[in-house]
């Protein structure tokens, strides 16, 4: 997985207006907005927290599907998504958190601190781990 931006699907809600805001990759996602622009930051917001409650609980992250006509495309903000990317290259080295610990010689609290969505850690620790699990963190802009 390369990019953590989810295609949504916005509904009317008929009974008491606005847009409800569902993600087909992400199930759990759901949430409301009175307005386009509301409904698109609830999805952020609602993606980010679904992403994060999935790291917590150790499981796994969906690959976004292809977005359709009359979707829109919404990322999952930056700090959870390195995070993210962090959580699918351990996943997928089968390291556990304390061997990732001894490559990048930090704790297994650092660790844990570097994959809990509630803590900030430094970006280069982040890259040092990405590193450490043969992965580069690459920003791009489109």
């Amino acid at each position: 997985m390369n990019s953590l931006a989810y295609p949504v699907t916005l509904t009317p809600d008929t009974t008491n207006g606005g847009l409800v805001v569902t993600f087909a990759d992400v199930p759990e996602a759901i949430t409301q907005g009175e307005t386009l622009a509301e409904s698109l930051q609830e999805a952020a917001d609602c993606l980010e927290e679904a992403i994060a409650g999935r790291i917590r609980t150790g499981k796994s992250l969906p690959v976004p599907s292809p977005m359709s006509e009359g979707q829109y495309l919404v990322d999952v903000p930056a700090r959870t998504a390195v995070k993210a990317l962090l959580y699918n290259a351990i996943q997928t080295s089968q390291l556990t958190q304390e061997e990732l610990a001894k490559r990048i010689q930090h704790d297994e609290r650092e660790v844990k601190c570097l994959l809990d969505p509630r803590r900030s850690p430094k970006l280069s620790h982040l890259e040092s781990a990405l590193r450490a699990l043969g992965h580069r963190l690459i920003i791009s802009s489109v």
